[in-house]
């Protein structure tokens, strides 16, 4: 079982976790879409402090022998859906950046082909 000495410790550190992820929305060095996930995945871990018997009778209901073993099942699932997230985020930055490059170039092309013309004028 959990004692209250590490429960209260457990409480504090995602009260400031929750407070970090406020501070960087405010700052606005994290985007209020892409911060849902870290305030989903802390809501999670904060009920499984907070009730760990809930969390160790779910865990047994479903065929778990050890309740820590669904706990790494839970944080790999939050993993693989943070990195699904960021990578289809990169996937679109890629997308907007190689369209970007090509309109620089299509303008760039058309700047020297304007130059030329004036200096055969």
């Amino acid at each position: 079982m959990v004692t209250l000495r590490l429960k209260i410790f457990l409480c504090i550190a995602i009260i400031f976790f929750f407070v970090s992820i406020f501070y960087l929305i405010k700052k606005k060095y994290l985007s209020l879409k892409y911060s849902l996930m870290w305030l989903f995945s802390g809501i999670v871990v904060f009920l499984i402090i907070l009730f760990p018997e809930g969390f160790s009778s779910l865990m047994g209901k479903l065929g778990l022998i050890t309740p820590a073993n669904g706990l790494f099942a839970i944080c790999i699932f939050l993993f693989m859906l943070m990195l699904l997230l960021l990578t289809s985020v990169i996937s679109r930055i890629n997308t907007k950046i190689k369209r970007l490059i090509q309109s620089i170039g299509i303008l760039e092309k058309k700047i020297r082909e304007l130059e030329e013309k004036k200096d055969i004028q």
